[in-house]
């Protein structure tokens, strides 16, 4: 068996391929589009998919609200115990899961002028809100996200964030 001789250092046609990345759904100018185009959304105004501005300001919101719940429930952090921060993700979870079932929205997002949105013809479904809540309360899912601003719980849940006013 011989071995190929060897030449030297890397070069960039070696790596060039994808270097410079994928050419997915990309036009031949590299244009793709604005968030939510693919979705057939607008792109601004009503029914747009929301920047990230408003979502974190949102989710800010809605923690301070869980916070609240959970001292009420617990009362204040003790070092080294970790009740508190489980009533938090407990409190998140339910309330994530009761508000978007129901009103489609969380108090955040309420105030904010947002809304989750199904993506498709079917509708916001218990599993669907419950994988999503999940999902977002593990944080990664969230933060690992497309073109169109849909994080991996969004896709999970088959839904959008979008602005309802």
């Amino acid at each position: 068996m011989t071995r190929a001789p060897y030449r030297g250092a890397v070069d960039r046609k070696d790596i060039g391929s994808w270097l410079s990345g994928p050419k997915i759904d990309q036009g031949l100018d590299g244009d793709v589009g604005y968030p939510g185009e693919r979705l057939g959304l607008p792109e601004s105004g009503r029914g747009a998919v929301t920047g990230w501005g408003r979502r974190i300001a949102a989710l800010v919101i809605d923690w301070f609200i869980v916070l609240g719940v959970s001292l009420a429930i617990v009362g204040p952090p003790v070092p080294g115990d970790d009740t508190f921060g489980l009533v938090n993700l407990a409190v998140l979870v339910v309330m994530y899961v009761l508000l978007l079932m129901t009103a489609g929205a969380t108090l955040g997002m309420w105030l904010l002028g947002l809304a989750v949105w199904p993506v498709g013809s079917q509708r916001l479904s218990f599993p669907r809100v419950v994988g999503r809540t999940l999902l977002l309360a593990v944080v990664i899912p969230a933060v690992v996200y497309d073109r169109d601003r849909r994080g991996l719980h969004d896709k999970v849940g088959s839904t959008v964030v979008i602005r309802v006013r």
